[in-house]
């Protein structure tokens, strides 16, 4: 894959959990970056796996993002609050 669309696919998907506080399932990659769902699924892995310093992985055996460093798709005890807000968690 082209190094500009992991780094798309890296950027999306960074860009969702700010907004949403949640990872976007790969369905939802694929209609951001107008890519086939199959394609996505697999874009996302590849993105999560360029990552040096490991902060990126799926829940094991599934397709899910469970945490996109410095974002943690399952609540943990890192709460991460904005001008009082809390909608994300941290790794």
């Amino acid at each position: 894959m082209k190094p500009e669309l992991i780094q798309s696919a890296y950027t999306a998907i960074t860009k969702h959990f700010i907004q949403r506080g949640r990872a976007p399932h790969y369905t939802e990659l694929a209609q951001e970056l107008g890519l086939s769902p199959d394609t996505a699924r697999e874009l996302q892995r590849v993105a999560a796996e360029s990552v040096d310093f490991g902060s990126c992985w799926m829940n094991h055996d599934t397709d899910y993002i469970e945490a996109w460093g410095p974002f943690s798709s399952l609540p943990t005890h890192h709460l991460v609050s904005v001008e009082g807000i809390q909608k994300w968690y941290a790794v």
